[in-house]
């Protein structure tokens, strides 16, 4: 997705920009905490709760308490190994873009040894099989629900290649936290067999619950291993189709390949719009009955599935 000019220049937004910038400078929890009730009363008021927010199953509700606790909630295999195999298939021609630099967009087939991060387009992860189905199943729609108090929204949807290249990583595989919205989460689905040597995802145990510097920074991995227990690294391993749930205003990192490329999906849902984007939602005409204010941000409203 393409980022909002939030600083005076081209293209600069500026109701964009307060909106984005407000949200950042409130570090206290507390005083977060108590913006985030009263948006998401706001958001119940015009929209409801969402009937998702009152049905769960005892799995769904251990996914709960572990993300509200740790900030990290494993959600186990949500897609198999032929859907994985389906949503391969179908990108075996879709354009990726290279995050680290200008380029002109490849097939995976095309891409250069040093690109690190590329990634697909909207309009093609809107189209591409079990996607959208995944994001809008009642049981991610549900613990969105319940984490955000509210109707949530989805504010994010992108699928991404990471691959090993000898050198320095890529600023994204540093440590680091996100200030996206008041109140988010993210949904990550590996989309191949991700071990130590694909890349895994790191998350730092309950640092969603401390403050966060008003300006974010990278941090090193000396930085954390220095000031944190080994045990406090939660590291996601799992096979192709394997998904888990991170509020990424804690500190993360997706740890650089060593060995093999890794796919994933992510999905993002949040309060509010995350106003670091510019959003150009992408025409939706498949089967699936959506709802149009989770979606409004990436499917075009007023479409019916044809």
């Amino acid at each position: 997705m393409e980022y909002a000019q939030l600083k005076p220049g081209r293209r600069f937004a500026p109701l964009q920009s307060l909106l984005y910038y407000s949200q950042r400078i409130v570090t206290y929890p507390s005083l977060r905490r108590l913006v985030v009730t009263a948006l998401s009363g706001a958001v119940r008021l015009r929209q409801g709760a969402g009937r998702e927010l009152y049905a769960a199953t005892p799995a769904e509700d251990a996914a709960l308490i572990d993300l509200r606790r740790s900030g990290y909630a494993p959600l186990g295999n949500l897609l198999d190994g032929t859907q994985c195999d389906d949503i391969r298939a179908w990108l075996t021609d879709k354009l990726l873009t290279d995050r680290d630099r200008e380029r002109p967009r490849f097939t995976l087939a095309q891409r250069a040894e040093e690109v690190r991060v590329a990634d697909y387009h909207l309009r093609d992860v809107i189209a591409c099989p079990h996607i959208l189905a995944l994001a809008n199943s009642p049981p991610l729609l549900g613990l969105a629900a319940r984490y955000m108090g509210c109707k949530p929204t989805i504010s994010a949807l992108g699928l991404r290649w990471s691959f090993p290249v000898p050198g320095a990583d890529s600023a994204l595989q540093a440590f680091h936290r996100d200030s996206e919205d008041w109140r988010y989460l993210k949904v990550l689905v590996y989309l191949t067999d991700v071990d130590d040597g694909a890349g895994p995802h790191v998350y730092l145990h309950g640092s969603h619950l401390t403050q966060a510097p008003m300006r974010l920074r990278f941090y090193t991995d000396s930085e954390i291993s220095s000031a944190h227990s080994a045990d406090m690294l939660l590291t996601a391993i799992g096979k192709r189709g394997f998904c888990f749930a991170v509020d990424t205003a804690g500190i993360h990192k997706g740890t650089a390949p060593a060995l093999r490329p890794r796919l994933m999906l992510q999905i993002q849902y949040s309060l509010l719009p995350s106003y670091a984007y510019r959003y150009a939602p992408e025409r939706y005409q498949g089967p699936l009955l959506l709802d149009p204010y989770v979606n409004r941000l990436i499917v075009c409203p007023g479409v019916s599935p044809g």
